[in-house]
């Protein structure tokens, strides 16, 4: 039953709980009806038995509540005492309240009767009271000036800062304005107040650049010794700069919703400029992860919760509280303290203004030291470079880092690269200068990055301080005491010219200073770059402008206007050197192999990646038109004054490389074997394979600016083209008015070329589809006859129409090769001009407006097809040379009265030279292609025999013999040359000795060869054997009426 599912009944008797689920749930209902019951046990046979069971259930039951009232009964005696001892104290305070009005009411009635005196006596202890603490102040006030020295001493500025403001608050305070022995208290926190603005001034400073105890550098733990040798003595450079640009440094004051004072929580990290952080560290550029995490990082945001070492003796305030729950690096808030400082001290008008004073000379310090300890790390990792000579030394170690590969045949590459580009090798687009170039100015550009991130933070609070009406830290009272507070009241809105925009002015103004002297830039070139810069950003402001900053970059210091607040400082140490210093070099030309305007290759990458960076540091407010002027500079050099002068410089090496003598002149100590490799000595004319280099080197340079890459290649492309007419010339001279040069652009015999199968092995250009072969339904045999047949109707060939000088034939072959090579390699350049173009297609069509040029595989084209053409010229050549020997058999008889035992003398003037022009073309062209120039001879040479025949009057057994003597000496002359189907040629020239061999045959002998090899060859051979004179043999009058009956079955 549920209704007694939570009755207590004990385990001992859990029977009853069985029992009760037994008794029927009517018998719980709320409104019960007995009448049920009563009329089912009247009703029931066995009234006992049924009864019974009832008087069951009723002492179940009964049991059941004994239970729960045994269960219960504690707790009800137990609430029972509570109620009456809650009854007992309720009426005891009754009567304790009752008591207590009556003694507050005679309390009343005694204060009354003395009132006054008590009044009297009251006011007397207040008035000691505030005489005492007044003596206090005056003793506290007394010490303050040794407490503010010892602050400073421990570099607790903000604590000082606080101290000398309430002391000076108190001074001002009346009572204390009469006291004659505060007066030199006064003065001497006055002095104070200087010094203090100074000492701030002074760790701000050094905190800007880096170089302070909290700044970025100062968290480094990186042990010099321990740093890995730098790129530039690996010769390697890294030209990926894949990793994503650091995110803009978010705004001070508008970002974080952290209270008045505007600290951000997000964090400043430039990313490096290459992906990777510089290793180098010392002094004056050690660099640091600004968030300053390590391998706890959750210890470090826990520790950066706490309040800095800098805030520990200081009084907690606002200031104080926002700077605990500031999340930013130590770094940034230490950078907020001194701002703060400054701002407490009414100072930001002469702190700005001083900063901007010694903008340019620091910069220009800091890149120097870094040059100066980058030469002398450089120095001691090669002690025995003396200093004196470390540039020419240095020249000489990066030209040992680069292998001088050297053909077997005693040809150097370097040699030639030296002879052809314009620039050494150290120079070249991946070279020592160009390598050591990139990372000295990326490790440069890195610290400056670095700094004008602090510069950005120190900007925005300056000008965020600047801009409040009334300074919440700096009490009236010192504003309205001190004359000289008065000044910076008035200045309080300005921030003494110093802005993010006058500092990003200024360190892209040193940068590209630096970058003139590694380019050995004049500075008429920077002058002109920023006049026309500053023309454009004037013009945009006449058409509504950004409300933001407009940068103007010029290369002299911007003129600072120092308020007389400064002279103090200046005093004290702070030279006014700055304005109109002229200042001298960095000392690049230590670090740096060489140096001039190709390292503008160099240069160009790392200063992009510095623009990008810059971009995401600044603030919305601030204008795009300024933040690239660096990178315009660069770019507008490049355009104006780099590809120019490379133009002219690769087009002089150009027309020098294809000028020369020996350019287009195959070598005379060639190696033994053709070889594929440029490096192992494939035989590459000297004046293609320097103009392959200079391409290479062009698109190096493309490589490095793709911005650039169109105009370029456009270079590259006009070089080729002058190199490829070049080719054709000396192409034209060997074949100028030769036959063989002539019947290859017949209609033609070109076609026929084409289908030939031997055509397979010719260089395959990308619009030649050697399809019509396989789709012909002619044999590859019957082409070559077709071939022959045309060729042999040309007859008699003179000598005058052939290429008889060797030295033509061999050029023919070395130029085929080595346009093919080019060919080739101009492919991969395509290729590689394409990857250019997607990587830097926004940039290249934003910059230069132009789509890109011509796809670089149409030169590659043009090159292969006359690399064909020279091959089909040597392939004619040798049938037409075969056709001019062969044809010397219709000038002699073969009625022989004996056994000759040497070939005629035709066919041992044919063999030699196939022989030694095989033997002088095989270093200079592949196998594959020898077959080719050499394959056509054989089927050129059997189809003369045979026609010889048909030309013959008579001959005899001698004549037989000689003639077979000779095609087994044209034979053995084919069959040794490599690469050649010795197994074809056999089977051919076979055929022609079977051929002349049945003119042994009487003519019933003859005519049974003939019913047996119908299809061995066609009718006019077989006609040809029956009309010849042979003596001894009888032909019937009948025999060509026979034979042709025979083969029309």
């Amino acid at each position: 039953m549920g209704n007694f599912d939570g009755l207590p009944i004990p385990r001992d008797k859990a029977h009853l709980r069985k029992e009760l689920e037994r008794v029927d749930e009517s018998w719980s209902a709320a409104r019960f009806d007995s009448l049920p019951h009563v009329v089912h046990i009247l009703t029931s046979k066995d009234r006992e038995s049924e009864v019974q069971v009832l008087k069951e259930q009723s002492n179940v039951i009964e049991d059941v509540v004994d239970e729960v009232v045994h269960a219960y009964h504690g707790g009800f005696n137990k609430a029972i005492q509570n109620y009456s001892q809650i009854l007992r104290l309720f009426s005891e305070s009754t009567q304790s309240v009752d008591v207590l009005k009556g003694d507050l009411a005679e309390a009343k009635r005694s204060l009354g009767a003395r009132n006054k005196q008590l009044h009297q006596l009251w006011y007397r202890s207040v008035t000691l009271r505030h005489i005492i603490a007044l003596l206090d102040q005056i003793e506290g006030i007394s010490k303050v000036p040794a407490r503010i020295e010892k602050l400073i001493a421990d570099k607790q500025f903000y604590a000082a800062v606080q101290v000398h403001a309430q002391s000076t608050l108190m001074l001002e305070r009346e009572g204390l304005q009469t006291v004659g022995a505060l007066q030199d208290v006064r003065s001497e926190l006055t002095k104070l107040r200087g010094i203090l603005f100074y000492k701030v001034l002074e760790d701000l400073h050094a905190h800007l650049y880096n170089k302070g105890e909290h700044s970025s550098s100062a968290m480094l733990t990186i042990d010099d010794s321990n740093d890995p040798l730098p790129t530039t003595m690996a010769l390697t450079i890294s030209m990926s700069s894949s990793q994503p640009l650091s995110r803009r440094t978010r705004s001070l004051k508008g970002d974080n919703h952290s209270g008045p004072y505007g600290f951000g929580n997000g964090s400043h990290r430039p990313g490096s400029m290459d992906g990777s952080s510089f290793d180098g560290h010392d002094e004056d550029s050690a660099l640091d992860d600004h968030d300053g995490t390590t391998s706890n990082g959750k210890d470090i945001k826990v520790a950066s919760r706490q309040i800095p070492n800098w805030l520990s003796e200081s009084t907690p305030d606002e200031f104080i509280e926002a700077m605990r729950k500031n999340d930013a690096p130590l770094h940034v808030k230490y950078l907020q303290t001194m701002v703060e400082c400054l701002c407490m001290l009414g100072k930001v008008a002469a702190a700005g203004a001083m900063i901007c004073q010694r903008l340019r000379p620091t910069i220009h310090e800091i890149i120097t030291l870094k040059i100066k300890s980058h030469a002398e790390r450089l120095n001691s990792l090669r002690p025995e470079i003396g200093q004196g000579t470390l540039t020419s030394t240095t020249s000489r170690h990066y030209l040992k880092g680069h292998p001088r590969h050297k053909h077997q045949n005693g040809i150097s590459l370097a040699g030639t690269q030296l002879a052809v580009s314009p620039v050494s090798p150290v120079m070249a687009p991946a070279g020592a200068a160009q390598t050591a170039a990139n990372e000295l100015l990326d490790s440069i550009l890195e610290i400056v990055v670095r700094i004008f991130e602090n510069h950005v933070i120190v900007g925005e609070l300056l000008e965020s301080k600047a801009s409040q009406q009334v300074n919440l830290n700096t009490p009236k009272a010192m504003m309205g005491g001190d004359s000289s507070w008065n000044h910076d009241s008035d200045t309080l809105h300005d921030t003494g010219g110093y802005s993010i925009g006058f500092s990003l002015t200024v360190l892209q103004s040193e940068c590209q200073q630096l970058i003139c002297e590694v380019l050995r830039a004049t500075p008429e070139a920077a002058s002109a770059d920023a006049a026309v810069q500053t023309a454009r950003l004037a013009k945009d402001k006449r058409h509504g402008g950004d409300d933001g900053v407009n940068f103007v970059f010029r290369l002299m210091d911007a003129t600072i206007s120092v308020p007389n607040q400064g002279a103090d400082i200046v005093r004290q140490g702070w030279s006014r050197k700055g304005p109109n210093v002229l200042q001298e070099g960095y000392g690049s030309a230590t670090v740096l192999p060489e140096q001039g305007i190709y390292l503008a290759a160099s240069v160009y990458r790392p200063v992009l990646q510095f623009t990008d960076k810059v971009a995401s540091m600044l603030p919305q407010n601030y204008s795009r038109h300024g933040n690239d002027i660096l990178l315009s500079f660069v770019e507008n050099f490049v355009k104006d004054h780099f590809l120019p002068t490379m133009f002219v410089d690769y087009r002089k090496g150009v027309q020098q490389a294809i000028s020369s003598p020996a350019a287009f002149r195959p070598r005379a100590h060639a190696a033994a074997a053709y070889s594929s490799s440029i490096e192992k000595g494939r035989p590459v004319l000297q004046g293609l394979l320097a103009i392959d280099f200079l391409a290479k080197e062009v698109l190096g340079w493309a490589q490095a600016m793709p911005k650039f890459a169109v105009d370029l290649v456009t270079y590259v492309q006009t070089f080729l083209e002058r190199a490829y007419e070049r080719c054709r010339t000396s192409y034209m001279e060997a074949v100028l008015e030769k036959q063989s040069y002539m019947l290859i652009g017949r209609h033609d015999i070109e076609k026929l070329m084409r289908l030939d199968a031997s055509s397979a092995s010719l260089p395959q250009s990308h619009d030649q589809i050697n399809h019509e072969y396989s789709t012909s339904d002619a044999e590859p045999v019957e082409i070559e006859m077709e071939i022959s047949d045309l060729l042999l109707n040309l007859r008699p060939i003179k000598q005058e129409n052939l290429i008889r000088d060797d030295n033509k034939l061999i050029l023919l072959a070395s130029l085929s090769d080595s346009l093919e090579y080019v060919a080739d390699s101009i492919e991969r350049l395509g290729k590689t001009c394409a990857n250019v173009y997607r990587r830097g297609d926004e940039s290249l069509h934003a910059g230069t407006g132009s789509a890109p040029p011509q796809d670089l595989a149409s030169f590659a084209e043009e090159y292969r097809k006359l690399a064909i053409d020279c091959l089909k010229v040597l392939r004619i050549e040798m049938q037409l040379e075969t056709i001019f020997h062969m044809q010397e058999i219709a000038n002699r008889e073969y009625l022989e009265d004996q056994d000759a035992e040497e070939p005629d003398d035709y066919i041992i003037s044919l063999t030699s030279q196939i022989t030694r022009r095989d033997e002088e073309m095989s270093p200079f062209i592949a196998g594959s292609k020898r077959k080719y120039i050499f394959g056509g001879i054989c089927s050129v040479a059997a189809n003369s025999f045979f026609k010889a025949l048909s030309d013959m009057e008579s001959i005899n057994l001698f004549g037989v013999q000689q003639i077979c003597r000779n095609s087994i000496a044209l034979e053995q002359a084919l069959a040794a040359m490599p690469f050649v189907d010795s197994e074809a040629i056999q089977l051919r020239l076979d055929r022609v000795r079977t051929y002349y061999e049945l003119l042994n045959m009487p003519f019933e002998a003859l005519l049974a060869f003939i019913k047996e090899h119908v299809h061995l060859f066609t009718a006019a051979e077989y006609t040809s054997l029956l009309n010849i004179q042979v003596p001894g043999r009888d032909i019937p009058s009948d025999a060509q009426a026979t034979v042709t009956q025979i083969l029309s079955y």
